[in-house]
């Protein structure tokens, strides 16, 4: 299956969660909830972040391909559970006891505040460079900014040219 068709079938698995997630904490607060937008935009290491004032929730793609059951289970619920708690107790600390009792208490699930996924898919290489004292690792961005010859970087410890390996 294709990576997009594969995101539309998970899109719908992440709107059914986040229904029945909704419905736990309407019962539980006795007050409706809106159904919050989602977009799949995030990169990197996090898996999700919660936008309180907009009621929206933006998610890894590539880290719900690779770990769609683990991530619809635990993560929709986290960041939802942020927005459920800005609605109900206004701004808290993130991870404080409101959230971990609205995931506890009302979504019956472990307040895990990182995830365990491999990351190895979206973490960025990393180039390694040698001064005379140490191995420093460069991004893809300073990298090419050495190879077209538009930056020179230095060891801030011996101040030597850093050289690629």
């Amino acid at each position: 299956m294709q990576p997009q068709t594969q995101l539309r079938h998970l899109n719908r698995q992440v709107q059914r969660k986040l229904t029945q997630c909704l419905q736990l904490a309407s019962g539980y607060f006795n007050r409706t909830f809106s159904m919050p937008t989602v977009h799949y935009n995030v990169r990197g290491m996090k898996a999700g972040v919660a936008y309180l004032q907009q009621n929206e929730i933006r998610l890894n793609p590539i880290l719900l391909l690779e770990n769609s059951a683990a991530f619809i289970q635990q993560v929709v619920p986290h960041e939802l559970a942020h927005l459920i708690v800005y609605q109900v107790f206004g701004r808290v600390k993130p991870h404080g006891e409101e959230w971990q009792s609205v995931m506890q208490d009302v979504f019956h699930l472990t307040p895990e505040v990182c995830h365990q996924f491999d990351v190895s898919s979206v973490t960025k290489q990393r180039y390694p460079y040698q001064c005379q004292c140490q191995t420093h690792y460069l991004s893809v961005r300073r990298h090419h900014n050495i190879q077209s010859g538009k930056a020179i970087y230095f060891c801030k410890k011996c101040k030597v040219e850093l050289i690629l390996q």
